[in-house]
């Protein structure tokens, strides 16, 4: 019986681990995208995501960003995407980047409302502009998160055909270690591109437009 019982707890055990290691969605993967405004240059270190069971899932996304076409405001959503598979949806998003024009280095913490899980799981008609059709069962499961000069943060959800909505703006706080956690001397991943230099020597930098 102490062996059957034994038996029994393993088995309760692996169903749990099995069950965490599967999200039940209604699609394969959501997306994770990083965005920046243009030649407001950034590297992205690292995004870390908390997923709505608690478990802790580390650099899901990073380096090179997709940027806008104008320096100032924001577009909506969007970005260098990554799928982010075998995670269930974000509790919380935390994002480290450098902002190469300053240069400085930032952390930042999203906290996901629940709102924002139940939008990604609603299926929603949707019209494609760029083929003219009608679509059913789709599903805002992107993620976007735009960063800027000054530790500004903000974040959207959206999906194929469908408009993003913004979920929040968030101050990002200096990391006082530096780059690379202060492993690097302070090196930055690289120095801004001449054509970023040239924009911020002569407009500045924009702050205070996101």
């Amino acid at each position: 019986m102490k062996r059957l019982a034994i038996f029994l707890f393993a088995l309760v055990l692996a169903g749990c681990a099995i069950g965490q290691g599967k999200p039940r969605l209604p699609y394969n993967t959501w997306y994770v995208g990083i965005a920046a405004p243009r030649f407001m240059e950034v590297w992205v270190e690292s995004v870390d995501v908390i997923d709505r069971r608690g478990l802790a899932f580390e650099r899901v996304h990073g380096g090179v960003v997709g940027y806008t076409s104008n320096p100032v405001g924001w577009h909506k959503g969007g970005g260098a995407m990554k799928p982010v598979s075998g995670v269930d949806l974000p509790e919380i998003i935390f994002v480290r980047w450098q902002s190469l024009v300053e240069p400085q280095t930032y952390n930042v913490r999203i906290d996901i409302p629940q709102w924002v899980r139940d939008e990604m799981l609603k299926p929603q008609r949707a019209f494609c502009p760029w083929d003219g059709h009608w679509i059913d069962n789709q599903y805002r499961y992107d993620i976007s998160v735009g960063m800027a000069p000054g530790g500004i943060a903000k974040a959207w959800v959206g999906g194929p055909c469908l408009p993003a909505k913004e979920i929040g703006r968030f101050q990002g706080k200096v990391d006082p270690r530096g780059p690379y956690e202060g492993l690097s001397d302070g090196k930055y991943y690289r120095p801004p591109t001449d054509a970023s230099k040239a924009y911020i020597e002569q407009h500045g930098i924009p702050y205070g437009s996101w």
